[in-house]
Order: structure tokens, then C-alpha cells, then sequence
């Protein structure tokens, strides 16, 4: 055995048990030293006359937790996953897998081949193949519902969830549940089955068990609303299905090449970007990987409005207690019944406990003074977007605070450096911007300042993991990054109204392309009088037909509020159910008519392009600018922020494909068509595209 092998997969002998260890950080994944130690440490259980049967065991902090990822960039090399299977499912001795932490993908896939497993409590088990656009290709369709039914099996390929130990337990999947020490149990486990005559249990030999077939079309149908767009979580459906009716070695064939073809699909290839750039994101340009974050036990928020309360019930969630600060009592008692109803709805739901709710709302203190938190490690404020209002916070918390207590502002445009520059210590000043509603979205867009110290940075990161977030670190931007570039997509969605376009085209159009929501319905949806607001906050400094296309205005002063007011640019029913309403069309053709403008026909291939490159040229000024580090944190920040589909990449992955000088040549002729300014390329893209690359190379 090699050097390498024998690092990665070692095999001991105890009694007549041989133990294989896989030892490859951090996660033991299948890469080929990992894949060439599990056969050769068959092959050593094989040629043992002594040993009657064969314990698999990881190193670490989990059992195998899926394939390589950096291998799917190059050709494999042999021996590949299915030859580890069919020689686990070939052995003549019983082997068992010991799992913990989590089996994943491969991971699982190896396990399944195994005669038994046995699962430390707490770990869990998943085929989550289907997040990267893939299958299972090794067995795992195949071995699956022959353990746990078609319709379990069904589920966790289709969705690529996990599930606990004692949840893989009932479905079949683990034979038995342990606690303490996993070797130890595992060893004790294969005594017994040696003990019991060392029978064989290939997973291959069983039947699958019968089935509804209408399950199979029942989940397609909800899937296909689910999962909108995505390719393989159908494919799972047609893959099941085959397995039911094929035997094993054609099936798991057949599953192989199904697998092989999805793999160098496009959405597979967007997908993988996105997994691989949401780690890369974790990495803080300029920061060095050993600067540790500081230990946050205790919050206080400023700001009991809507961004406040959702903020305030992220860190409840974790259990990190809340000081939340309000200029009133009545406004504080608002805000302490709406966390309320937030947990009452999770309680109601079932996926939250009456006793954990009480727990989590114990951890609230409203109060209307600045005193009582000089103790707290973190204040995030998310009060009024208003440069003096801020500052006067920032006032009032460096008066109270200790002087290593991080100052984190949520705004959402507001000059980051200006509000640093408030504070008598602007190194412990960050941005954490939440997106609405806090207790529900991914995004954390978190905000650099130039004086933000290392560890300041380090630990915003580390806490939005905590949160449950997706955190990307991002610099000095109006808008920063997410909202800079949504402003120009409201913008062209604006301009293509007076154009001539209507509101329920361009959301056709967006929704078409994979959007969950189209711009004019998510605008009713926020309210039109949050629209507008917005708008004002911002005009100044707009451009003069920005600042002219005052369509939102004048739905506000028709009363057209949104759903709220049951109508906005649709009309809604009692059931907020939209409809087309001939007023907006009046009111468009008035605010055409005042403006000089001649309605005209738009093409589906214009609204896009307007909306979506008009996004990309923004984004190659902001990676100009150094307000962004990489491509792909833009498009975490999308897809996690607003809705790009995944399975597309994000829109600088988007952009690549399209090919960068397409991009430039469409920005052109937007130029000539709605104005320079608003299309001109920008430098970045005139150099790729001069160099003959793109935004990844």
C-alpha cells in the first residue's frame, strides 16, 4: 500500500474482526486514495483466513461525507466509486459501516453496499446528489427503495434532504442506533453477527417492496411545482421508476448513465458553481484564515420595526439573549407580540415546541434605555434609513458600550465610511445587512468599512453561519451590492413600462426565465407606499428621467397601495388573488402621454435582456470598484438574495454563458435605444471581452 493510502484508509486487525479507518480531512471524502484504500482493505479482508469479517469506520468529525467535488473538474481516475461498490456488494464476508456525523451522497452509497450499519446517535444519512444538479450513480437509487420503500426512497433522492439516525433506523436503512464509542459499539455489533454465523446481507439481493405506482406521478406533479425549473429532481421520478422494473446490474448501469449525462449538464455545472462559491465566499478577502472571530453571547438591537423584531428573533433562534432597544413602550410591546406570533406560527406549524418558544421569548428584554447593555458583545442598529437618526444612535451606544463591543448598522444604502467615521471607534464598526423578512431570508450581506479591524470582519461571517445564514462580505457601495444592482433592474423595468410594456409582461417574462417573482408583483406585494418611500429616500440622486418616471407616485396617489389595498399594478380579489386592471393601462398611458413618450411593441427578448444585463453591467462596476471581491460572491448574493435561479449559476455564471461578447454587443445597443448612460459597457467588460475572457477566466 502506498503512503498515501496508508494516510487515508488504514486497516487493524482485532481478534477476528479487521477494522478499515478512513482518515481523509476534513470530511473523508471519496477521493482516489480514499476509494483505492476501501478495496484494498477488502482485498485484505478476503485473503484473511483469519478474519471473518470487516468493520468501516472514519476519522474525525464524520463518517464519508459524499465524493470529491474538486475531482468532478478532471477525468476520474480508476478505480471509480462503482468499482468500491460492486467490490463491498462482491465480498464473501460481512462488512459493516459505522456512521457518524453524516453519510452523504457516496457516502451513503458505500454504506448501502455494506452486509449492516450502525449509526451514532445524532448523525444522519442523505442523498443530497440532486442540490448539485446530479443523482446518485453508484447504487444508491438501486439500494435505496430495496431498504427503505419506493416512496421513502423516492423523497430523499428527489429532495436531497437529510435524516436522523433513528428516522433511518424505522425506514430500514440502520440497523442498529448506538451511543458512546462508535469503534467499540461497532466492533460488538460484528461480534454478534460472527457470533451468528457471519451471514451475508447484500442490500442487491433484496426485492423492492411493493407500491402504489400512483406515488410516482403524485410526486412528479408536486415536484414539478416545487422545484420549478430543476431538471434532476424529475429525472429522480423516471429513475425510480426504472429501478422498479429493471434488474439490478442493468438498473445500476442504467443509473450510472443517467448520472454520467447529468453531470455535464448545465444546470449540474451552475449548480456546482453555486456550492462551490458559496464556501468561497466564507473567505474574506485580505483577512487572514487564522484571525479568530470574537465569542458573541449577548445582543442588543436597536430598532424595534419590522427589520428589528425579524433581526431579534435570528439570534433568539440560537439562543443568544436580546436587549431590544425602542423609543416607546407601546412600540416595544408591538414588537415583543410580533416575535410572539412569528414562534406561534412555527407552533402551529409543529415545527416548533410550545416549551422552546417560551425559551426563546424568555431571552427577550425590551427596553427604551441605552443603560442596561454595556455588557452586550454585539449591537446591531435597524432604525430609520436617515444618516442623523444613525448617528445619533451611534452617539448614544458609545457613551454605554465597552470599547470592544461590535457597532453593526443594517442599512441598506447609507455610507458605510460615514457612519464608521461617527464613531469614537471605527474599527469595531461593520455593516450587517439583513433582507426582509430577517427570520426568513439566507442572504447576510455584510459590509466593510476601511477601518473595520480583522476580527471585526472574521466574526460577522462566523455569526451569520451561526444564524443559519449565507454570508458575503461585501465593501463600500450605495446599495452595496444586492440592492445596487436591483436598482437597475427597477429602473429598466420602470423605463420598459413607458416604453411601452406592460406590468404583466415583464413579470411573465422574469418569472419565465426563473424568478419566483416578477418585479411589479413583488412591488404590490411590498406595498406601493414602501415603493415610494424608497424612492424618495433615493431621487436626488437620480437621474432626470429617473426622477421623471414617477409611476409608483402616481399609483400612491390613486390609492393603489398594493395587496394591501387590493390593488397596485394588478387588482386583487378577496384571496389576493391578481388580475389585470384596465386603470393601470389608463395610468401608464397618461404618464406616456405627459412624458412624450409613444407606446410601442416589446419583445420578450428585450425585457430580459434590459433588466437582467443592465444587473451584469453594474455588477462589472462594482468588481471594478473593489466593492466585491469575486464574481461568485455576486452571484451568492443573488441567488440567495432575490431569487436568480440557481440553476443557472447567478448572473456573472449567467453572463459567461451567454458569452461576454454577446453581453457587450446587446449593452450597445441599449446604449443607442434607451441612453449611454444607462447602458454604456462598462471598463471591465470592454477589457474581457477585448482579452477574449470572461468574468470566471
Amino acid at each position: 500500500m502506498t503512503e498515501l493510502l496508508a494516510r487515508t484508509v488504514s486497516v487493524a486487525k482485532q481478534g477476528n474482526i479487521l477494522v478499515a479507518t478512513v482518515d481523509n480531512p476534513p470530511v473523508n471524502a471519496l477521493s482516489h486514495s480514499v476509494r483505492s484504500g476501501l478495496i484494498a482493505a477488502v482485498k485484505a479482508l478476503e485473503s484473511d483466513a483469519e478474519a471473518h469479517a470487516m468493520v468501516i469506520v472514519c476519522d474525525g468529525r464524520t463518517f464519508i461525507a459524499g465524493a470529491d467535488i474538486h475531482e468532478f473538474k478532471k477525468p476520474m481516475v480508476a478505480p471509480l466509486l462503482g468499482e468500491v461498490i460492486d467490490t463491498l456488494d462482491a465480498a464473501t464476508k460481512p462488512i459493516v459501516a459505522a456512521i457518524h456525523g453524516t453519510a452523504l451522497g457516496g457516502g451513503l452509497e458505500v454504506a448501502l453496499a455494506c452486509s449492516y450499519r450502525i449509526a451514532l446517535e445524532g448523525s444522519k444519512v442523505g442523498l443530497p446528489e440532486v442540490k448539485l444538479g446530479i443523482l446518485p450513480g453508484s447504487g444508491g437509487t438501486v439500494r435505496l427503495p430495496r431498504l427503505a420503500g419506493v416512496e421513502q426512497a423516492l423523497a430523499m433522492i428527489s429532495e436531497g434532504g437529510q435524516i436522523s439516525a433513528r428516522d433511518a433506523q424505522e425506514k430500514g436503512i440502520v440497523d442498529e442506533v448506538v451511543s458512546g464509542d462508535l469503534k467499540e459499539a461497532a466492533i460488538a455489533f460484528t461480534g454478534k453477527v460472527i457470533a451468528d454465523g457471519a451471514r451475508l446481507r447484500r442490500t442487491s439481493d433484496l426485492p423492492v417492496p411493493a407500491f402504489d405506482a400512483a406515488v410516482l406521478e403524485m410526486s412528479r406533479a408536486a415536484l414539478a411545482k416545487k422545484y420549478k425549473g430543476f431538471k434532476a429532481p424529475l429525472v429522480a421520478v423516471d429513475l425510480i421508476k426504472m429501478v422498479t422494473e429493471t434488474p439490478v446490474a442493468e438498473a445500476i448501469a442504467l443509473e450510472y448513465k443517467t448520472c454520467k449525462e447529468l453531470l455535464v449538464s448545465p444546470q449540474s455545472k451552475a449548480l456546482r458553481h453555486i456550492f462551490a462559491a458559496e464556501r468561497e465566499a466564507l473567505k474574506i478577502d485580505g483577512v487572514d484564515a487564522g484571525v479568530k472571530p470574537r465569542d458573541v453571547k449577548k445582543v442588543a438591537i436597536v430598532g424595534p420595526g419590522t427589520m428589528g423584531r425579524g433581526i431579534a428573533s435570528c439570534f433568539l433562534n440560537i439562543g443568544i439573549p436580546v436587549t431590544l432597544i425602542g423609543l416607546t413602550d407601546e412600540g416595544l410591546a408591538s414588537a415583543v407580540r410580533a416575535i410572539g406570533k412569528i414562534y406561534e406560527g412555527s407552533v402551529k406549524r409543529g415545527s416548533l415546541s410550545s416549551e422552546e418558544m417560551e425559551r426563546r421569548m424568555a431571552l427577550l428584554t425590551p427596553t427604551t434605555s441605552y443603560d442596561g447593555i454595556a455588557d452586550v458583545d454585539l449591537v446591531i442598529e435597524a432604525v430609520t434609513e436617515d444618516m442623523a437618526v444613525k448617528k445619533d444612535v451611534f452617539a448614544k451606544l458609545d457613551a454605554v458600550l465597552r470599547n470592544d463591543a461590535i457597532v453593526a448598522t443594517n442599512t441598506s444604502f447609507l455610507d458605510i465610511e460615514e457612519l464608521a467615521g461617527s464613531s469614537r471607534n471605527p474599527a469595531r464598526v461593520a455593516g450587517m445587512h439583513f433582507f426582509n423578512p430577517a427570520n426568513v431570508m439566507k442572504l447576510l450581506e455584510n459590509v466593510r468599512a476601511a477601518s473595520t479591524a480583522a476580527d471585526v470582519l472574521a466574526t460577522t461571517t462566523a455569526l451569520g453561519k451561526r444564524l443559519g445564514k449565507v454570508p458575503v462580505m461585501v465593501g463600500r457601495s450605495e446599495g452595496f451590492v444586492a440592492n445596487r444592482m436591483l436598482s437597475k433592474r427597477t429602473r429598466e423595468a420602470q423605463f420598459l413600462l413607458e416604453d411601452g410594456a406592460t406590468p404583466l409582461q415583464v413579470d411573465r417574462v422574469l418569472t419565465a426565465f426563473g424568478f419566483p417573482i416578477g418585479p411589479f408583483a413583488l412591488a404590490d406585494l411590498a406595498g406601493m407606499d414602501i415603493m415610494a418611500a424608497a424612492r424618495a429616500a433615493r431621487v436626488a440622486r437620480m437621474s432626470l428621467r429617473e426622477q421623471q418616471c414617477n409611476i409608483v407616485d402616481r399609483l400612491v396617489a390613486a390609492g393603489r397601495l398594493g395587496q394591501k389595498s387590493g390593488a397596485g399594478y394588478y387588482v386583487y380579489d378577496e384571496n389576493r388573488k391578481a388580475s389585470h386592471d384596465p386603470a393601470v393601462d389608463e395610468l401608464l398611458e397618461a404618464h406616456r402621454k405627459e412624458r412624450g413618450f409613444t407606446a410601442r411593441t416589446i419583445s420578450d427578448e428585450e425585457i430580459l435582456e434590459r433588466c437582467l444585463f443592465a444587473m451584469v453591467n453594474e455588477a462589472a462596476k462594482i468588481l471594478d470598484e473593489g466593492a466585491a471581491a469575486r464574481p461568485s460572491d455576486i452571484d451568492v448574493i443573488w441567488t440567495n438574495g432575490f431569487g436568480f435561479p440557481t440553476y443557472l449559476g447567478g448572473p456573472m455564471f449567467y453572463a459567461d454563458q451567454v458569452g461576454l461578447p454577446k453581453v457587450k454587443a446587446a449593452l450597445d445597443k441599449y446604449a443607442g435605444l434607451v441612453g449611454d448612460q444607462y447602458f454604456k459597457p462598462a471598463a471591465l467588460i470592454e477589457r474581457l471581452v477585448a482579452e477574449g475572457k470572461g468574468f470566471y477566466g
